[in-house]
């Protein structure tokens, strides 16, 4: 494949009252157009920013892809304002592809651990009311929040269980450092157990809703306590990225599970994998 130059550029993609939300796009340097994606930050949806992509999205501009890395509301704003962040940002990038030298009908969605959530519940439910609650401006093209392919790097999947995960270790004897509060953002971002239960792809397989299911890898480190555990809840088996991959396919839906070492995992070997299943399947 070829290897293409690029440039970067930021962008005020969205702003509620004073506070803009920013993408850093990376356009490559050729005839395109492009396939397009979106890259969404981990950090336990109340944490990180977009610069935290920047390694990855350089590999998949050199690859050919535009790529905008966004921020979007987290925290205590709350599980929907970050998802009608997500699927506006989705909705206004497809709408100014011909800007962006990008092509709108093949894009991605790529994310990492809680940014890894964000990126699968929008592409199962790109057309729900609660995340489509911010419209494109008068006489933008028709376009919707649909993905064609999605990259995962080791995601918090299912957000109860990884926050009973949390408690359990904290009340044991000896609680591991990566913890520290994550029990109380996960309850100030999601509002409580309802939400973590709603916003859950994991339980929406589980229970049967009807979503959209597009290829999918999911990069997994290990070992990794954080994210590749058993829920003793679950109903098989299977640690959390065995246990989705088996309801995803269940559900008919293509997915892929790439284990490598987590010691070095923010790296060539998960971002070379990424941009090799996206130009699979967009390119």
């Amino acid at each position: 494949m070829p290897t293409y130059a690029f440039t970067t550029e930021d962008i005020e993609y969205i702003r509620h009252g004073d506070k803009p939300q920013m993408m850093k796009l990376y356009r490559p340097t050729g005839d395109g157009p492009f396939p397009m994606i979106i890259d969404l930050h981990g950090g336990a949806w109340s944490s990180g920013d977009l610069a935290d992509c920047d390694a990855r999205d350089r590999v998949l501009a050199a690859s050919g892809f535009v790529v905008g890395a966004i921020n979007f509301r987290h925290g205590t704003e709350g599980y929907l304002a970050c998802m009608a962040d997500i699927n506006f940002c989705i909705r206004w990038f497809k709408a100014n592809a011909k800007r962006f030298n990008g092509n709108p009908a093949k894009f991605g969605l790529s994310g990492t651990s809680s940014g890894g959530h964000l990126a699968m519940l929008s592409s199962m439910r790109p057309h729900d009311a609660r995340y489509e609650s911010i419209p494109l401006p008068a006489g933008s093209p028709a376009v919707d929040a649909t993905a064609q392919a999605i990259v995962m790097q080791w995601p918090v999947i299912n957000p109860i269980s990884r926050y009973r995960h949390a408690r359990r270790l904290r009340d044991s004897a000896n609680p591991p450092a990566w913890i520290g509060n994550i029990p109380e953002r996960q309850e100030g971002f999601w509002g409580g157990d309802a939400g973590m239960i709603e916003g859950n792809p994991m339980l929406i397989l589980e229970k049967g809703e009807k979503v959209t299911m597009p290829p999918t890898l999911w990069i997994q480190g290990q070992p990794d306590q954080t994210h590749d555990y058993r829920d003793p809840e679950s109903p098989v088996e299977l640690n959390e990225p065995l246990r989705f991959s088996h309801n995803y396919r269940k559900a008919c839906g293509h997915i892929e599970t790439l284990y490598i070492d987590n010691a070095t995992k923010v790296s060539d070997q998960s971002h070379n994998p990424t941009a090799a299943f996206f130009q699979r399947f967009l390119g």
